[in-house]
C-alpha cells in the first residue's frame, strides 16, 4: 500500500491556510515569465485559474473543447453560490459553513480543505461583485441571500436562476483580459488526449484539434486539469452532452490516483424522464425548494387516478396531500440535503405514490407561496426556471404543480489531490469538480460554484508557486523529446484502434446500455449482489464496445462520433471503477447508499470504525483491477455523529 501524504499544514485548523501562505515558496515576477502553465478546461475553476496565473505574470496555455470558454458547463448552474458573509444576520459564520459542508458530506471530507473553502468563500463574492456579476439585491441595495439544502441559514448568493452563467461571464472577462495582454494563449475546440510525463513529472499534453483532427504537442512546467465531473457515465444526466471524464482517466492511467469514484450525487429536483429516446435531463434548481413544497397523494387510489390521467393534482384536497419531507424532517423540511431528498422521493414512488405517466415523479407545488407572496414575487425569483419548465413540459407551473424526480447530477469523487491541489503525479494539479477534495460523500447545493472559484482564484495561485519555485532553472522543452513523441504515438494508436473496429453498434446505443446498468445497479440504492452484477455487465459492455463499435468517417477532420467513442471508452472504465469502489465500501454515506447498511428509519448508516478514509485507486494496467490505497480522515474539530435533519 502506498503511503499518501495530504501535506496538511501544521497548526490549529483556522490557522492552517494562513500558516501555509506565510511559509510557501514564491516565484519572483521576472522568473514567472520563464514558466509555462497549461490549464485544461475553461469552466469556473479553469477560467479563474488561467486568468489568475496570467495576472500573476506566468505564461499560460488554456484549452477547451468548446468553441468559446463561455460554453463551459458551469454556465448551466442555476441556484447560487455559498459564502459565509452573514448578510441576513441569521447566525452564519466561517465555522458554520465549514461544519455544514462536512456534515452534508456525511463526514467523508478532509477537514483542512473544507475549512479553507469556507474561509475564502467571502473573498469570492467580493471578487465577483468587483467583476460586475449582477447578484440579486434587496430593496436597500445589499446583496440578497436565499436558503439551500443542508443549512438553517441563508448564505446563497444568486442571480435569478442563472448564477452559473453570470459567474462564468465574470471569469471569462478576466480570462479574455489576459488573452488580450498575451499572458494567456487560448486554444478552443481542442481536446486533451494524453498527458506527457518527463522524469516522473507532468511536463505537457497531447491534444487533438476537433476541427482538423490534427494531434499537437504542448509543453508546460505544470499542468492543471479543470475538466469537470464524470456524471455522463450514466448517459442520462443533467450534464451537458459534451461533458466527459476523459482527461481525468488519462491522469489516472498516468499514475494519478482516483479518489472515491462511487460518490455520485443524484439531484432531487429534475424534470422526470419522459421517453426512451431522451438524450439528457434538465435540472430544476434546488432554490425552488425555498418556496415550493414537495408532496405526493396520501391515497394510492389518487396516485393511480393521476397516473391514468383521470385526476389532476389541483383536485387533490389539502388534507389528502403528503408533504413527506416536512413530515419526516421537520427541522429542515423541504431543505434537507440532496441525497436525503432524493432517497425520500424514490421511497414514495417505489411505494406506489408516484405521479406522472410513469409513476416516477413527485410534485413541487408553489400554490401556498404564490398565495403568501404574490405571483410577481415568485416570478421575480424564479421566472426563467418556470419558463424553462413550461417550454419542456408544456404545463404552467404557476397554476399546476411541477413534477420532479431525482437524476444524476454531480460527482464528488475525482482525482485525488493533496492540500495544494496537486495529484500523486508531481506537477499535475486538479481543480473544481474534477478533483475529490471538498464535498465528501454528498455536495451541498451552491457549493460547486464556490469550490471552482476558490480553487481557481484563491488556492492554486499560491500552491502552484510553491511547486514552480523549484523549476525556475528548468528550460522550456521543444516537444521533440522522446516522451512527447511516444505520447503522441500512443494517442494515435488509440484513435486508430477505435476506427478499425468497424462493427455494427453506434456509440449512443452502447452508451445507453451502460447508462441503464449504472442507474439500475450503481444509482440511488446499491447492494452487493447488484454491484457484482453491474461489474459483470460493464465488462461485457466493454467487450462489446471494443469488438462491435461502428464509427463512420475517418480521423482526419471533424468526426463527432470518434470524439464520443473516445469518451465512451473512458466512461466504461469509470463505470467499472465506480462499481468496484461501491462494492468495496460496505457502509452507507451521503450519495453512496448501500441497502444492507441503513438505520431502522431508512437513513444512511456509516461505519466510522472501518471506513473513515478516502479510497484512493491506483491504475495497474489494462485489464487489471486497480489497487486500493487509503488516506485516513482525522477529525480534530468535528465529532462524528449520525446525520440528523429532523
Amino acid at each position: 500500500m502506498v503511503k499518501i501524504d495530504a501535506k496538511i499544514p501544521e497548526g490549529p485548523l483556522a490557522q492552517k491556510w494562513t500558516n501555509y501562505k506565510a511559509h510557501q515558496k514564491l516565484v519572483n515576477p521576472s522568473n514567472k515569465r520563464k514558466l509555462d502553465i497549461i490549464v485544461v478546461g475553461t469552466g469556473l475553476a479553469g477560467a479563474s485559474a488561467a486568468a489568475s496565473f496570467g495576472e500573476l505574470g506566468f505564461n499560460v496555455k488554456v484549452f477547451t473543447i468548446q468553441d468559446s470558454p463561455r460554453r463551459a458547463h458551469s454556465i448551466a448552474a442555476q441556484g447560487g453560490i455559498n459564502a459565509a458573509k452573514n448578510y441576513p444576520n441569521d447566525g452564519d459564520s466561517v465555522y458554520r459553513l465549514f461544519y455544514d459542508t462536512v456534515k452534508g458530506g456525511d463526514y467523508r471530507a478532509r477537514e483542512a480543505n473544507v475549512y479553507r473553502l469556507a474561509e475564502v468563500s467571502n473573498s469570492i463574492i467580493d471578487q465577483c461583485v468587483a467583476q460586475g456579476v449582477p447578484f440579486a439585491r434587496e430593496y436597500g441595495g445589499l446583496l440578497d441571500n436565499r436558503s439551500f439544502g443542508g443549512a438553517q441559514v441563508s448564505r446563497t448568493f444568486y442571480a435569478k436562476g442563472q448564477t452559473g452563467q453570470q459567474l462564468l461571464l465574470g471569469a471569462y472577462q478576466a480570462l479574455m483580459r489576459q488573452v488580450e495582454k498575451k499572458t494567456v494563449t487560448m486554444h478552443t475546440r481542442t481536446e486533451l488526449v494524453n498527458i506527457v510525463l518527463v522524469d516522473g513529472k507532468a511536463r505537457g499534453i497531447i491534444t487533438r484539434d476537433l476541427v482538423t483532427g490534427k494531434l499537437e504537442r504542448h509543453f508546460g512546467h505544470a499542468v492543471v486539469l479543470a475538466t469537470g465531473g464524470y456524471g455522463n457515465t450514466f448517459f442520462l444526466s443533467t450534464n451537458a452532452m459534451g461533458s466527459n471524464g476523459s482527461a481525468i482517466v488519462r491522469a489516472f492511467q498516468k499514475g494519478a490516483m482516483f479518489a472515491n469514484p462511487c460518490y455520485a450525487q443524484i439531484h432531487p429536483t429534475c424534470i422526470p424522464v419522459h421517453g426512451e429516446f431522451q438524450s439528457k435531463l434538465t435540472l430544476m434548481s434546488e432554490s425552488l425548494r425555498n418556496d415550493g413544497r414537495i408532496w405526493t397523494p396520501k391515497k394510492k387510489e389518487h396516485a393511480e387516478a393521476i397516473r391514468a390521467g383521470k385526476m389532476k393534482p389541483t383536485e387533490i384536497a389539502e388534507e389528502d396531500r403528503d408533504y413527506y419531507l416536512e413530515r419526516r424532517y421537520p427541522a429542515f423540511g423541504n431543505l434537507v440535503p440532496r441525497d436525503v431528498a432524493s432517497r425520500a422521493a424514490k421511497e414514495r414512488c417505489d411505494a406506489g405514490y408516484g405521479v406522472g405517466a410513469t409513476g416516477l415523479a413527485v410534485y413541487l407545488d408553489f400554490k401556498e407561496a404564490i398565495e403568501r407572496l404574490g405571483e410577481d414575487v415568485i416570478r421575480a425569483r424564479y421566472g426563467n426556471l418556470f419558463q424553462m419548465y413550461n417550454k419542456i413540459v408544456d404545463e404552467n407551473p404557476y397554476e399546476t404543480p411541477m413534477m420532479i424526480y431525482p437524476a444524476m447530477h454531480y460527482t464528488m469523487g475525482g482525482i485525488w489531490v493533496d492540500y495544494e491541489l496537486q495529484t500523486t503525479v508531481p506537477g499535475l494539479f486538479c481543480a473544481g469538480e474534477a478533483n475529490f477534495s471538498d464535498h465528501g460523500a454528498n455536495r451541498l447545493g451552491a457549493s460547486a460554484l464556490m469550490q471552482g472559484l476558490a480553487d481557481g482564484y484563491f488556492v492554486l495561485p499560491y500552491t502552484i508557486q510553491n511547486y514552480l519555485a523549484d523549476d525556475i532553472r528548468t528550460p522550456r522543452m521543444t516537444c521533440d523529446e522522446k516522451e512527447f513523441v511516444d505520447a503522441e504515438a500512443e494517442s494515435k494508436d488509440r484513435l486508430s484502434k477505435l476506427l478499425s473496429i468497424k462493427g455494427k453498434r453506434s456509440v449512443d446505443s452502447i452508451h445507453k446500455e451502460l447508462g441503464l446498468v449504472m442507474w439500475d445497479f450503481v444509482g440511488m440504492a446499491r447492494n452487493k449482489e447488484g454491484l457484482q452484477e453491474a461489474i459483470d455487465k460493464i465488462r461485457a459492455i466493454k467487450k462489446e464496445f471494443w469488438s462491435n463499435l461502428r464509427i463512420p468517417g475517418t480521423g482526419d477532420g471533424m468526426n463527432i462520433e470518434l470524439e464520443k467513442a473516445n469518451r465512451l471508452a473512458d466512461f466504461i472504465e469509470i463505470g467499472e471503477l465506480m462499481a468496484l469502489d461501491a462494492l468495496d465500501r460496505e457502509e452507507s454515506c451521503g450519495g453512496h447508499f448501500r441497502e444492507e447498511h441503513q438505520t431502522p428509519e431508512g437513513e444512511a448508516l456509516r461505519h466510522d470504525d472501518k471506513y473513515a478514509y478516502v479510497s484512493c485507486w491506483q491504475y495497474q494496467g489494462e485489464g487489471k483491477e486497480p489497487a486500493k490505497n487509503v488516506e485516513p480522515l482525522n477529525f480534530e474539530e468535528i465529532e462524528l455523529v449520525q446525520r440528523n435533519y429532523k
